[in-house]
């Protein structure tokens, strides 16, 4: 890997670009297609993928569900990160400093007060550690941020939003903020595996009909994928780390000779199937990564990629330059720009072959 400078992942960008709600149908969305070895470019949608995806190609894609995890208390909000192994959930707490241990903050649902409460239990350099607490109705911890817990849109959504006097409406976005494969028994991502968003059901089937093989992964998505990059160098970020778990039906194809090409829908996807280890194992492999992908990186699994338009200064930005050099990518995300897409993760989406 590279030893990049920073700043080099910077690019301009005017907000005005930021997506706040997704394309409708999904797969209406725009598609700039990348042919690296041609050097050609392409505006299509995502509904046109089968020019490019066909009999004889894999697409893999994150099945990992979005969990309900932005709470809303008075004066405050948190962001639930991951369970702990004592009962406990660690928490980032806005004000935190204004809190204490032992402290009860009632939450205030999408639809009002569900009488649930947070309890701080103890606090570490980056997050609390807290309980849940159901009110009246009872009720798992899982009912409880179902019916109190918020979709965790991106800070940069809900900046739009509040800029351009939008309301938002939860209730849509629960099921917007969803990949349609998504399997609630894997709910543990705190933003989506967002290239994932474009694809209907329709365009599944019509994938499938000609001839496309389909596997799913899990990685779990945490806070850490919208971290930027504050260090003067990328190989000095600290990288986050997130729960994977690849089956063996996919892990049986990627060590199969000859093998299909792959089709990454998604970062997420890319750092699962690039965190293998080497050989893949025939049973799968499930585990943490923490791997950081940046130019100089040999790719082993991934042979074409589906992603979103990412932020500036992002381990995310870092990978597809990695993958059709960063450069090169700055020149695409100026043209895209010009073009009028819609950027981040309700916008529109490459195909880099």
């Amino acid at each position: 890997m590279q030893d990049l400078p920073a700043e080099l992942l910077d690019y301009p960008f005017d907000p005005v670009h930021v997506a706040t709600e997704p394309a409708h149908p999904r797969d209406a969305a725009r598609l700039m297609v990348i042919d690296r070895a041609r050097g050609t470019v392409e505006h299509a949608h995502v509904r046109d993928l089968g020019r490019w995806i066909g009999a004889g190609d894999a697409v893999v894609v994150n099945r990992s569900s979005v969990l309900r995890a932005r709470l809303r208390m008075e004066r405050t909000e948190g962001l639930l990160l991951e369970p702990c192994a004592d009962g406990c959930w660690r928490m980032m707490l806005r004000r935190a400093k204004r809190h204490s241990a032992g402290d009860r903050l009632p939450l205030l649902g999408p639809h009002g007060a569900t009488g649930d409460a947070v309890r701080l239990v103890a606090r570490d350099a980056e997050a609390w550690r807290v309980r849940l607490e159901a009110g009246a109705s009872g009720g798992s911890e899982a009912e409880i941020i179902e019916r109190s817990g918020w979709t965790p849109l991106p800070p940069y959504i809900l900046k739009a939003r509040e800029a351009r006097h939008e309301p938002g409406d939860d209730d849509a976005d629960r099921r917007e903020y969803e990949c349609v494969y998504a399997d609630a028994a894997s709910r543990g991502s705190v933003a989506a595996p967002t290239a994932g968003l474009h694809f209907t059901e329709g365009l599944l089937a019509s994938l499938s009909a000609s001839g496309v093989r389909r596997e799913e992964i899990v990685l779990h998505v945490g806070a850490g994928t919208f971290r930027p990059v504050d260090a003067g160098t990328l190989s000095a970020h600290p990288m986050h780390s997130e729960r994977m778990s690849v089956p063996a039906s996919a892990a049986a194809m990627l060590a199969a000779r000859p093998r299909p090409r792959i089709v990454a829908v998604g970062t997420t996807t890319v750092r699962a199937l690039e965190s293998l280890p080497d050989p893949v194992p025939a049973g799968g492999w499930s585990g943490e990564t923490s791997i950081l992908i940046a130019p100089g990186h040999r790719f082993r699994h991934v042979d074409a990629m589906m992603t979103n338009f990412h932020l500036p200064r992002s381990t995310l930005l870092a990978l597809v330059g990695a993958f059709v050099g960063l450069e090169r990518l700055k020149e695409l995300y100026a043209l895209a720009q010009d073009e009028g897409y819609r950027f981040y993760s309700f916008g529109d989406a490459m195909l880099v072959v």
